[in-house]
Parts: structure tokens; C-alpha cells; sequence
């Protein structure tokens, strides 16, 4: 096997510690560098992908990689340091790794003041995308520790990872609100059955995210989770951000409310962008550090192309423009491009776009009436919908084929079906998009969906207006699992509960050319 450390070293950060939880499966002898929150893995093609690790002083983090869990005829990779300006991560790049096998990976760190003194690995695994057409699945959805929802053990903690877990599946889609940085968890929360809601806390979770290091300190928070670092040992992870990585509905015209000392709306950004670049295994953009939206290649039946529908929209505002410019933009032009040349390059059967937000359902953003998301209510083209019309168009004459929508948000499970005969828009080929989530926060929904593109709901899976806000103990926490099958091409979905329940599938059969 020729495995090659790549020579870009990618080091991340994450500060703050987080004592105040006790966590037996964390524990570390105090003399020897620890594995602090568990290991990571994600971006993994055909020939590599990235590891992750956090430790807890200045080290050199030791990475070792092999095809099977043994470790017989290891290759050693060369040392990157792990720095208190990076709160201790670092993420290293692995090249050159065989198509479709298992990867397995073992972490430690070395101490940078004492270098004999190393502490104890620990082991992930993933399996690299296939250069033949083998079955893939995989399981996507989003919004974890929202709404003040915390790790309670007494309901088992982050139980859908646990759930998505069991699928094995070949990578995990996190499609954005990977942590709620304006939403503090309090010790207790009062149900409305009147028993008591308990949250493991730290100090960082008692307001709201301004620091780096608070923020920092919210993606450590659900690391705790013994359900979501088993999770993570075991499957790769494509993330993407929202708003909450920084503060509900946020733009660069966001007003932010009293509980911010720190006014800058920018400087918040840079800081949650900074957070989470450090906190996952990410592949970095050499031409514009810290971009998000990327193009993952897993196997010939299959391409991911994760959006980016945060960092170059324009305000939240009415989203009532009958042309499109600056006010409009929501992709921007620039991203907009890049993915119309991937979907026109792409030879994989399945496109599948991750979009952080859904394109038709209509989320507000109070108290000024502003938009959040695409839609804006029913009629022709306005506003942020420019854009979609414009790829939905390019789709259609490109040709591009097998487009699937991707997305999560909504905190409730869905399956829309776009026909250009119901819509207003009809410059388009038929499509799905299907949603997921909460895995780990309050359920909400449903919102109303806007007809300009035609959307007909095919299933939904809601509280109701009456019942906003469950707790994950109620049950209704959503993911998604797509399975591709590696013979005919056919790309099956279906909606499921935290119980692992399937609530609804779909078979979508290819079109080749």
C-alpha cells in the first residue's frame, strides 16, 4: 500500500476547556498527551481523505494508517504540531490511499516540552470511495444541540448517532446548524409534562457564542457525547455550516439582539467560521482559505456538492427584487459558476446537491419580515429565487442528469417532489428534494411551502403548530439514509426516526445517456 502524507499541514483550533464534565471515557493519565475528544475523519475520496484529533497541550500528533484493524505493516506519517493558537487540533491530509478499502487509523499525541513522553492512540476508520461500481450509502441531516437541548444521559444522550451508526454507512452529509452558538444550555429544562429536562453543562453553554473561545468551545460540547465520538471514530463526515455556527439568521445586516455585548456581526463571523474550520476534517481551499463549498467525489456512481448559503448572501430583506443583483444573492455569483461547471463535468450517475437550507418552504426572519431562506411566498421569480431559477434552467439545458436536493433546517422530515407543471417557474426538468433533521434539538414544522417551483409534498413528518419545539425525548428526530445500488445505478431513500424507524422510502431509477 503507498500511502503519502500530503505536505499541506492543516491545523486547526478549539479552545476552552471543557472540566466542568465529568467524563470517565475521556480520562487521561495527567503526566501523558490525550486524544481529548475523540477522532475524526471526512472529505474521503478514492485516494485519501483528512484525520482530525484534539489534544490537550502543546504536541505532535502521530498519525499511523493500514488496511486492516491489526496495524500489521502500519505506515508511520510525519508529525504535525498541534498549538495553543489552535486550541491543540490539528488535521492532516492522507494521499495516495487504495480505492474502495477500509482505512484503518490510529492516533496519538507526543508531547512538544518532553519527547519521549507520548500518550495512548486512539483508533478510527473509514473506507475510501470506490473506483468501481459497488453499492454506496450514505445518511445526512442536521441541527444538533439546539433550542437548549443538551446531552441529557438519562434519555441515552445523542441517541440518532447511535441510530445512523448501525447503516455503516460510507460517509455521514452534516448538513449544516452543527452546533447553535446562540443557544445556551441551562442544567434544567421544565417539560410540558412537567418533568425535568437535564443537561450536561459547561460554563462556555451558559450564554451565548462571542469569544473564540466560547465558540470553540460549543463544538467541544457535543464531542462529549459518547453516542457522536463513536460516530465519528467509525464514519467520515462532508460537513457544511448554516447560520447557527455564528447566530440565528444571520447576515452581515443582522441586528443582533440584547444578550451580545459584541455588536460586530463581521468580527462574530470570523469567529465562527474560524471555530468550525478548526473542528472538522475538512479539505482546505488554497485559493480562498476557509471557503466551504466543494465538490466530493465517492465513486463513479456518485458526486456531493456542498453549497455554501451563508457567507455570500445579501441581507435578509424582503427578498421582493424583480431583477437580480446584489440584494439577491444567496450563492453569489461566483459559487453559482463553480457549481455549474461541476454538474456539467460530473460523469457520476448521481448529483446530489447538499444545500444548507430548502429551496421552497418558507422560513421568516423576524421581527422585520425579512426572508431567511430562497422562498418568499407564492408568484413568479423574485429575489434569492433568481438563482435557483437559473441552475434549475442550466440543469435542464445543459443537459444534466440524476439531480437530487439534499437538505435539512426545517427541524422536521420531508419529501417534495418539484413538477414544472404545478409551478410558476417552468423552465426546469422534474426533480426531488428531500429534508431531514433535528438530529439532536427541537422539532418544529411544518412550514408553508411556496408554489413557484412547483414543489408537491409527498410525505412530511411534523409536530404541528400546536406541539412546536419537542424535545428530542419525544422522539421526533430525523435522519436520512440514501443507498445507491452498484449494479443498477438506482438510488433508494428513506426518512427515518431516532429509533431507526423508516417512515417513508423512495426508489429514483437513473437516467444514463
Amino acid at each position: 500500500m503507498n500511502i503519502k502524507f500530503s505536505r499541506r499541514r492543516f491545523l486547526t483550533t478549539s479552545a476552552g476547556a471543557l472540566g466542568v464534565v465529568a467524563m470517565p471515557s475521556l480520562s487521561r493519565a495527567a503526566d501523558r498527551p490525550a486524544v481529548t475528544h475523540g477522532v475524526q475523519s471526512g472529505d474521503v475520496t478514492a485516494d485519501g481523505g483528512v484525520v482530525w484529533a484534539r489534544t490537550d497541550r502543546p504536541a505532535q500528533m502521530l498519525v499511523e494508517v493500514a488496511t486492516t484493524d491489526t496495524f500489521r505493516n502500519a505506515r508511520a506519517l510525519p508529525p504535525i504540531a498541534a498549538l495553543p493558537e489552535n486550541d491543540f487540533t490539528a488535521k492532516m491530509l492522507v494521499e495516495n490511499l487504495p480505492a474502495g478499502q477500509d482505512i484503518f487509523y490510529r492516533v496519538r499525541f507526543r508531547d512538544l516540552a518532553h519527547s519521549a513522553v507520548e500518550g495512548e492512540a486512539v483508533i478510527g476508520r473509514f473506507r475510501t470511495a470506490p473506483a468501481d461500481r459497488r453499492d454506496v450509502s450514505f445518511v445526512w441531516g442536521g441541527d444538533v444541540a439546539g433550542q437548549g437541548w443538551g446531552i441529557n444521559p438519562d434519555d441515552g444522550g445523542m441517541v440518532t448517532f447511535a441510530a445512523m451508526r448501525k447503516h455503516r454507512p460510507d460517509f455521514f452529509l452534516h448538513s449544516g446548524d452543527t452546533i447553535y452558538a446562540d443557544g445556551p444550555i441551562q442544567a434544567e429544562v421544565k417539560l410540558a409534562d412537567g418533568k425535568i429536562w437535564k443537561n450536561l453543562t459547561i460554563p462556555e453553554k451558559a450564554k451565548v457564542a462571542e469569544t473564540l473561545d466560547e465558540y470553540r468551545a460549543a463544538h467541544k460540547y457535543n464531542l462529549t457525547d459518547d453516542n457522536l465520538r463513536a460516530f465519528n471514530a467509525e464514519v467520515p463526515i462532508f460537513v457544511q455550516w448554516d447560520d447557527h455556527e455564528v447566530t440565528n439568521n444571520w447576515s452581515l445586516s443582522k441586528e443582533l439582539p440584547a444578550a451580545y455585548k459584541e455588536r460586530n456581526i463581521a468580527l462574530l463571523a470570523a469567529r465562527g467560521a474560524r471555530a468550525f474550520h478548526e473542528m472538522y476534517p475538512m479539505r482546505e481551499s488554497i485559493s480562498e482559505p476557509g471557503r466551504v463549498y466543494r465538490r466530493i467525489s465517492y465513486g463513479p456512481h456518485l458526486d456531493v456538492f456542498v453549497l455554501d448559503e451563508r457567507s455570500y448572501r445579501g441581507a435578509n430583506g424582503p427578498n421582493l427584487e424583480t431583477e437580480y443583483g446584489s440584494a439577491s444573492y444567496f450563492l453569489g455569483p461566483d459559487q453559482i459558476a463553480w457549481l455549474k461547471r461541476g454538474l456539467l463535468d460530473s460523469r457520476a450517475t448521481w448529483k446530489v446537491i447538499a444545500s444548507d437550507m430548502p429551496l421552497s418552504l418558507i422560513v421568516p426572519d423576524t421581527p422585520k419580515g425579512g426572508s431567511e431562506a430562497f422562498a418568499q411566498g407564492d408568484g413568479p421569480v423574485r429575489g434569492r429565487e433568481f438563482e435557483i431559477a437559473d441552475i434549475l434552467r442550466f440543469i435542464k439545458t445543459a443537459p444534466v442528469s440524476n439531480t437530487v436536493w439534499l437538505t435539512a433546517d426545517v427541524h422536521y422530515a420531508a419529501a417534495h417532489y418539484y413538477d414544472p407543471n404545478r409551478a410558476q417557474f417552468q423552465d426546469f426538468e422534474p426533480f426531488w428534494e428531500f429534508v431531514s433533521g433535528p438530529l439532536h434539538a427541537g422539532t418544529f414544522g411544518p412550514n408553508t411551502l411556496d408554489n413557484t417551483f412547483g414543489p408537491e409534498v409527498r410525505f412530511v413528518k411534523a409536530p404541528g403548530k400546536d406541539s412546536q419545539n419537542l424535545p428530542p425525548s419525544a422522539g421526533m428526530q430525523f435522519f436520512g439514509h440514501v443507498r445507491i445500488d452498484g449494479a443498477s445505478g438506482q438510488m433508494t431513500v428513506t426518512l427515518r426516526d431516532r429509533a431507526d424507524v423508516p417512515l417513508w422510502s423512495t426508489t429514483l431509477d437513473p437516467k444514463f445517456a
